[in-house]
């Protein structure tokens, strides 16, 4: 009895929570002259007025709107600024972008999670209003963005990634190994990894993170940089449980994206039905022609040579990180010879100060595609791959757009991203206007 009576608290506390987190502002804003960035047009529109009612984008017109009576409406003028949409991150690791990776293994939860809510203050301030989260004990967080308790973009979580023994999702300690039965380590503990090592003990894995709400699932599929065990050459899993992970995750309506670099590692996943790669920057020209005509998404992070590096020069890791990163001109090459679905993300780690430059990330991607092309990729073409979740989606609505009906995550920018996209690198400075979810989070201008 006094078990069903502690579910059934536990239950409607949950249902209040999100009850909450789903309910919409109740005032209205309005921007008066501002020039439109829709999403995915090449050019800005005409002088136009939009106004924002609860957490929608009510009314878009080139003549002045008259807000309704009764609703208390906050008026912007914008002054021929530039209104767009919120900025989408396809693939970050909130829990882990600030702290330093032994920090994270070694620190109590409760400091990580600390660090990280500070973190996705500092994100949302930065105008990134909704994340793809690939990997890490991000839920708790997320909740708590929701409810209110703390300021943050939009999360689709894939909880705990899902690794095989000695893969990139392995960071025990050699002393840890061969691990006992059924041995649970401190990343396994946390949420922030899951080791699995057969097709059964894989679907298993994707279910408990699909429970606890995963909205994806991923699955170390190759080798990483910031992974000691495994060089990156290696290819991790076999198809067998890889499809473990795509099944369960196809049951629940939703998909699987795995790291990969490689061209074996990522036709393997091709073979087994994964919708998204990530990274891949050491592509060959066939596989990623494979990629086109599968029409899985390829979510590249636009690693360079001259970025900072946490990794000691000549060590392993920087070894491996140094591969990666000279083969991203390649990768932007062949996605855009074969017309392969491309989302943009960072996939910060460990590095507060890294963290910080997260909109240059976006800037220097002019490098290989116009401003037009960058800003799509971070608002209207991400909103997508997020669609890919489902009803898995833990938001209804539409984003990645300024148009009437979507979701109101708006920016309102001192200048033209289409002509400057550099704009985006200084936020601070830029962003005169930050709305998510239809809420105020910056209101820099003078009226």
């Amino acid at each position: 009895m006094l078990f069903r009576t502690c579910m059934a608290v536990a239950i409607s506390v949950f249902a209040v929570s999100t009850a909450t987190a789903q309910q919409p502002a109740t005032s209205a804003v309005l921007f008066e002259d501002v020039r439109i960035f829709d999403g995915t047009s090449e050019a800005l529109s005409g002088p136009s007025h939009v106004l924002v009612e609860g957490n929608v984008i009510k009314q878009i017109s080139a003549s002045a709107i008259t807000p309704d009576e009764g609703i208390e409406t906050t008026v912007i003028k914008g002054g021929g600024r530039t209104l767009m949409p919120g900025l989408i991150d396809g693939h970050t690791h909130l829990m882990m972008s600030n702290v330093p990776q032994l920090a994270l293994l070694t620190a109590d939860i409760g400091y990580v999670n600390i660090v990280a809510a500070k973190a996705a203050g500092e994100m949302l301030l930065r105008g990134f209003t909704s994340v793809r989260d690939m990997g890490g004990p991000v839920l708790g967080l997320k909740r708590a963005i929701d409810s209110g308790v703390t300021p943050g973009p939009r999360i689709w979580p894939s909880g705990a990634m899902i690794s095989q023994s000695g893969g990139h999702g392995d960071f025990r300690l050699p002393t840890d190994l061969p691990a006992a039965p059924d041995a649970f380590s401190y990343s396994e503990r946390i949420g922030a990894a899951e080791i699995a090592d057969s097709p059964d003990m894989v679907r298993k894995r994707s279910r408990e993170q699909l429970a606890l709400g995963a909205s994806q699932i991923k699955v170390m599929a190759g080798g990483g940089s910031s992974s000691n065990y495994d060089p990156i050459d290696v290819t991790e899993y076999t198809v067998p449980e890889l499809e473990a992970a795509v099944g369960a995750a196809e049951n629940w309506g939703t998909y699987v994206a795995v790291h990969a670099y490689t061209p074996r590692a990522i036709r393997q996943a091709l073979e087994a039905g994964v919708r998204s790669i990530e990274h891949g920057q050491l592509v060959d020209e066939d596989t990623a022609r494979q990629m086109a005509e599968a029409g899985v998404w390829w979510s590249i992070q636009p690693f360079t040579v001259d970025d900072a590096t946490s990794f000691a020069v000549g060590s392993s890791n920087w070894l491996k990180q140094q591969e990666v990163r000279h083969g991203t001109d390649t990768a932007y090459g062949f996605a855009k010879q074969f017309g392969v679905k491309t989302a943009w993300g960072t996939d910060i780690l460990f590095d507060p100060a890294k963290a910080a430059e997260q909109g240059s990330f976006l800037a220097k991607m002019t490098r290989w595609y116009t401003s037009a092309e960058a800003l799509r990729m971070a608002t209207a073409d991400n909103a997508e791959l997020l669609a890919l979740s489902g009803l898995r989606s833990p938001y209804q609505g539409k984003l990645g757009v300024v148009e009437e009906g979507a979701l109101a995550d708006l920016i309102l920018v001192d200048g033209n991203p289409l002509e400057t996209l550099e704009l985006v690198a200084d936020p601070a400075a830029n962003f005169d206007v930050i709305i998510k979810d239809g809420r105020i989070y910056k209101n820099a201008v003078s009226n």
